[in-house]
């Protein structure tokens, strides 16, 4: 069937979503950007939501064999913010009408990181309340698997969005990528955790793996829709010099603009077959080209979470080679992604928390059963 057929499809199955992802013919992916487009604009709008990115803590219990902070990588020069710092950064964000923040970090799971945590996220929505943002800024979380139990007190807390990326959803290629004491189905049973403490869940894939194949990244897309996940934060894999993986370098040197044009037919797939979900256009596409988030937005996503964190700690934080925006202070990113994103001719929402329109038509109660933001 060709690629104009399976798009006049409302539902697709696992070979329309193979074949979508192996187009190679100009036209075709042209003809898949113009409708993964089209849907975005019919079920989530022209607006591009912010999500101040605060990556506050490089330390890490994993040893992923991809991860420039991974527990073995002694030669990372360890941080944590103070709570002064991270509250700080976030009421910067309140100030500069980002609806909302990322707060990012290796992944623990001890006492005295979930009482962190926790009180930060507290601190965060007390300092962030004003007229703009009555109930302050919203949170997400991205820092791993956690106890259902710790879930809930980061609910009560305040956050209210959560990414825990699955990396691949073949338990072969997960093995692969990960120490042994890593497991793919405890994590989706975190995912599942997150949702029944309330939280809107977000997970991802890493896109161009060694050994990958389209139909891995098939089966990565339907699994979303099993989970019924509400947003999703994916990028190319590239490789980090002091990590297992470097060994790949070569390989990713060879096939980084077809690592990248995956990446960008990921963003449109998922939006034609999960359609109302949030999408970011991350960071790392920047990394492969200049325009790389610009292109995620044009191949619909409707997130973009620009770098808050302080500029001093910023090279610490690198999960991967060739990480852009380590030196230009928060206003200046700021000023740039607003000009790139109205060069498209979208909008940048400000003030809002935007929540995914998924959660929201799925009528899952939030915070007492009430959405703010759009």
């Amino acid at each position: 069937m060709s690629i104009k057929n399976i798009l006049q499809k409302d539902n697709f199955t696992r070979d329309d979503i193979i074949a979508l992802l192996g187009a190679d013919n100009p036209t075709d992916i042209e003809l898949i950007r113009n409708k993964a487009e089209q849907i975005l604009l019919d079920k989530c709008g022209l607006k591009v939501f912010y999500r101040g990115l605060i990556e506050f803590s490089n330390t890490c219990v994993c040893d992923c064999h991809y991860c420039g902070i991974r527990k073995s990588n002694h030669t990372v020069k360890r941080f944590t913010l103070s709570k002064e710092e991270i509250v700080s950064a976030a009421k910067w964000c309140a100030d500069s009408g980002y609806g909302s923040v990322v707060l990012q970090s290796g992944e623990r799971s001890d006492p005295a990181f979930v009482d962190f945590a926790e009180d930060v996220i507290r601190q965060i929505k007390s300092a962030t309340v004003s007229q703009s943002l009555p109930q302050g800024v919203g949170i997400t979380l991205s820092i791993g698997e956690q106890s259902l139990q710790t879930y809930e007190r980061f609910f009560k807390a305040g956050a209210h969005r959560y990414l825990l990326r699955i990396e691949t959803s073949s338990p072969k290629l997960f093995d692969s990528i990960h120490s042994s004491t890593q497991n793919l189905e405890r994590r989706i049973t975190a995912i599942k955790n997150l949702k029944q403490a309330s939280f809107q869940a977000g997970t991802g894939v890493m896109i161009g793996l060694p050994g990958q194949s389209a139909e891995n990244l098939a089966d990565d897309i339907l699994r979303f829709k099993e989970l019924d996940v509400d947003m999703i934060g994916m990028g190319p894999y590239i490789p980090h010099k002091d990590t297992p993986m470097s060994i790949h370098t070569e390989y990713f040197n060879i096939n980084k603009d077809k690592i990248f044009q995956t990446s960008l037919l990921m963003i449109a797939v998922c939006r034609l077959v999960l359609k109302d979900v949030n999408i970011a256009s991350t960071t790392a596409l920047q990394a492969i080209r200049d325009d790389g988030r610009e292109m995620g937005l044009r191949y619909g996503a409707n997130v973009m979470m620009p770098q808050v964190t302080p500029v001093n700690v910023r090279r610490d934080y690198l999960l991967y080679e060739g990480k852009p925006c380590l030196d230009e202070s928060s206003e200046e990113l700021r000023k740039g992604l607003d000009l790139r994103i109205r060069s498209l001719g979208r909008q940048v929402a400000l003030n809002e928390w935007g929540d995914s329109k998924h959660a929201r038509t799925a009528e899952k109660p939030r915070h007492g059963g009430v959405f703010c933001g759009t």
